[in-house]
């Protein structure tokens, strides 16, 4: 698949199982996200691969993380832990802010968020699925100090990947012209 036509069909998909990216995919994708924009080059972003049974230790970062906040009932607790057991793969992306006269924090976020898109179009370019989920547990500093981050880092996703269990949906139409003006400045 050539550059555009992964750019211009890329989308997320859901159902993932065995196998993982072998290390020749991993490779072109975690070079990806090596070449996202990156004002000032401070190359705030990192990643930690977690698979095999660190996605058990995981589920229960993951549910001690809930429990902390709220009682979860065993439904909620059995669904907590087998989180990361929804892909053979997940690639936490992580923001490193650091202070910058020139490149504020929410740029570093977004340099991360563009590595985490070219991720993630490497993968659907080579016939991987991945999907990218943020919220709570993102947020979490329980998540982040047991997963080893430091107080300047947070958590910008989770992205599973993994073999698709069905073709990928076709992309959304979108018109160009929707999104797209001509400005005069006038």
């Amino acid at each position: 698949m050539d550059a555009l036509e992964a750019l211009h069909k890329r989308v997320s998909i859901g159902g993932l199982t065995e196998p993982a990216p072998d290390s020749q995919q991993r490779n072109a994708i975690f070079r990806a996200a090596l070449r996202a924009a990156d004002h000032g080059n401070l190359r705030p972003w990192r990643f930690l691969v977690v698979e095999g049974e660190a996605r058990n230790r995981m589920g229960e970062i993951y549910l001690n993380a809930s429990e902390a906040s709220e009682p979860l009932s065993e439904a909620q607790r059995e669904r907590t832990l087998a989180m990361p057991l929804r892909a053979p793969l997940i690639v936490v992306a992580i923001t490193r802010l650091q202070e910058h006269p020139k490149v504020p924090f929410e740029e570093q976020r977004m340099s991360t968020a563009g590595a985490v898109q070219a991720m993630l179009t490497a993968a659907f370019a080579q016939g991987v699925g991945a999907y990218w989920r943020t919220g709570a547990l993102a947020e979490n500093r329980t998540v982040a100090k047991a997963l080893g981050l430091a107080e300047n880092e947070e958590i910008s996703g989770f992205i599973y990947m993994g073999t698709p269990q069905k073709p990928p949906r076709p992309a959304p139409e979108l018109s160009v012209d929707d999104f797209f003006a001509d400005w005069t400045g006038e």
